[in-house]
């Protein structure tokens, strides 16, 4: 089905910030008719919100992932009837591992990247200590000359060197092969995530995001925009 959008439509929910400022809450987060929407709020096509929402009220495994995830975000917090604060409980992996269990997935996949194998080996001792087979994969399995992707010696992180490809394609369907009920991404590179996910036939979550300067914590250069990372407002990213 194709939805009408008006050509002035141009959905921004980052600037409700000023509302949730102001008042805690935005249109979405509170009982209906208590706080007004903006006027391109993505909430006010009722349709395609009702019609994407009754995907999850089936059988399916698109359903089932739905209200266990549900389940597992109360899950991550502990009871409080106060409004006005949560308390979380669970870590990530916690929150990975509830999830699994709760789905009834034994199988579980690992795409790693090579430099965040150490860690790799830590969560699937963790995952077998939970019950769950684990199978993971290298981004750099197989060794590929990197310059088979028709790229310049100067393109190499270490020019002059043997440099191997990482090829999520590759993992994906290796995992496929093993027929994983979930995958887990630790670490792959920005591009190489996307093709990891755009090819796994196994839902995907993503535990480690890759970010080499800041320990793999990305959401810190959101917190340092007022000093660190201020220039990224001010000046084009140079990448020449």
């Amino acid at each position: 089905m194709r939805y009408f959008m008006a050509d002035e439509k141009n959905y921004q929910c980052h600037h409700c910030l000023a509302v949730m400022e102001k008042q805690g809450k935005t249109s979405c987060s509170s009982a209906p008719g208590t706080i007004k929407a903006p006027a391109v709020c993505p909430g006010k096509e009722e349709q395609l919100v009702q019609d994407c929402f009754e995907r999850y009220t089936d059988e399916t495994e698109e359903g089932r992932l739905a209200r266990v995830a549900a389940r597992v975000e109360g899950m991550c917090y502990q009871n409080n009837a106060d409004d006005t604060s949560v308390h979380p409980r669970w870590t990530r992996v916690e929150d990975t591992i509830a999830l699994a269990k709760l789905m009834d997935y034994h199988t579980v996949g690992i795409a790693t990247c090579l430099g965040l194998i150490q860690e790799t080996g830590q969560l699937a001792e963790i995952l077998e200590a939970q019950g769950f087979e684990v199978v993971s994969v290298c981004c750099k399995a197989g060794g590929v000359d990197k310059m088979g992707l028709g790229i310049d010696e100067q393109d190499k992180v270490r020019p002059g060197h043997f440099e191997a490809a990482c090829n999520p394609i590759a993992q994906a369907e290796f995992l496929n092969r093993s027929q994983t009920d979930m995958n887990i991404i630790v670490g792959l590179c920005v591009g190489h995530d996307m093709l990891f996910n755009k090819h796994s036939a196994a839902p995907v979550t993503t535990l480690v995001v890759k970010d080499r300067v800041t320990g793999h914590n990305p959401v810190s250069v959101l917190y340092g925009q007022n000093f660190y990372y201020k220039r990224l407002k001010l000046q084009p990213l140079k990448i020449d």
